[in-house]
């Protein structure tokens, strides 16, 4: 079948502006509060402490800062092992290398394709002295929290909570980013919502919070002149970005209910086939449905071959793959993604430590899932043509 291709390019999952942000950009400008202090910021931290219901938010440049700023709360040193989610994005992970850490990375488990809570207890059966996990929820479905939770708490280990793709969502009625003892959401362009940048990190710890203001402007000591007694960051967000998140703020549940009716018109426009949705906990979890992704069967795979920054395929009657998909996808202007390689299987991180159950899930969903176009400004009529072009593929 031939598909003209879009004229406007379908995008994976772009910013959603309305108006608000520029007045409250504007208002920086004109009080001329256009650096790291201003009321931008100041109603960002009680809107998203409200939100989450935690006790401290603190802007900072990016959801990766976050991260880092919760591995030093966490003391992560040199040499330490942290057990990190095997399937995610490099952020994730990152931080706990800025600090010399070794990171140990958890398989998936296909219930929400997030860390495993069996291979979580199996590596502290290993290593039962780690100290801290960071556990990330996938494409802004919630992880079983509660046993990972449990797994910590038996081991007496810390959880820091990568929220940056799940604000929104909730676990039990209660808030992703409100679960780890440091979490870190983030406002990067493609997210839920946007700052543009920034991000925030999350805590009901008065003093670690305190102590993330500090590191994050530079160490600097309560002096008359620039002192410094311990190393600083470059780290606090702008009033101005401030001023976007703000405006931003008050559409997060239209957003959300967007992507959820973009996930569910998927889910019906393409039954029939040899494929599922990405899974979630119906019965505890609610997600944000920042991303709607795809799984094909295993039987109905067609052969596909990739080397570290190629990949091909070759078509079947009746198959398809996440790399045949997507090539049809961008030869008709339309924007899709790989699901998230996982860390274990990054050349940076290939001699890392591994901890499965058995086989390796998050290889075998790498290999079989697709994010598809997820941008709540895309159009019934032109999602109803992704699914035909989805559809094609397995004729």
């Amino acid at each position: 079948m031939a598909f003209t291709p879009f004229k406007k390019k379908v995008w994976l999952s772009s910013p959603t502006m309305h108006g608000d942000e520029l007045n409250y950009m504007k208002l920086a400008y004109d009080t001329n509060w256009m650096s790291t202090l201003g009321e931008n910021l100041n109603q960002i931290e009680q809107l998203l402490c409200e939100k989450i219901g935690c006790n401290c938010a603190v802007p900072l440049a990016s959801g990766t800062s976050a991260l880092h700023m919760a591995v030093k709360l966490a003391d992560v040193r040199r040499g330490d092992r942290v057990f990190c989610t095997d399937m995610t994005f490099g952020a994730t992970v990152n931080p706990v290398v800025y600090e010399g850490g070794e990171p140990v990375f958890i398989d998936t488990e296909r219930d929400t394709w997030n860390m495993s809570p069996e291979a979580l207890e199996k590596a502290f059966e290993l290593y039962p002295d780690v100290k801290v996990v960071i556990l990330a929820h996938l494409y802004g479905t919630p992880a079983k929290i509660d046993e990972i939770q449990a797994v910590c708490d038996k081991y007496g280990a810390i959880l820091i909570e990568d929220a940056a793709e799940s604000l929104g969502a909730s676990y039990k009625g209660k808030q992703t980013g409100n679960f780890g003892k440091y979490s870190a959401i983030s406002f990067n362009g493609n997210k839920i919502i946007t700052g543009s940048a920034g991000g925030m990190l999350l805590t009901n710890d008065f003093e670690a919070a305190d102590r993330v203001r500090k590191w994050s402007t530079q160490s600097r000591d309560v002096a008359p002149w620039y002192q410094h007694t311990e190393i600083g960051y470059n780290y606090r967000m702008s009033n101005v970005i401030a001023g976007v998140v703000r405006g931003q703020l008050p559409y997060l549940e239209e957003h959300i209910a967007q992507k959820k009716a973009i996930y569910e018109r998927y889910r019906d426009g393409l039954k029939g086939l040899p494929v599922q949705m990405n899974p979630f906990d119906k019965e505890n979890s609610v997600p944000n449905y920042w991303l709607s992704c795809l799984l094909i069967d295993k039987e109905a795979m067609c052969r596909q071959a990739r080397t570290e920054c190629e990949a091909d395929f070759w078509e079947e009657p009746g198959k398809s793959c996440p790399t045949e998909i997507l090539t049809k996808l961008a030869r008709l202007n339309a924007e899709g993604r790989p699901i998230w390689k996982p860390m274990h299987m990054q050349p940076i991180y290939s001699d890392k430590e591994f901890v499965s159950v058995g086989e390796d899930v998050g290889a075998d969903i790498f290999a079989r899932g697709l994010c598809l176009p997820s941008d709540n400004k895309m159009t019934i009529d032109t999602q109803d043509k992704i699914i035909e072009i989805v559809r094609s593929c397995f004729d």
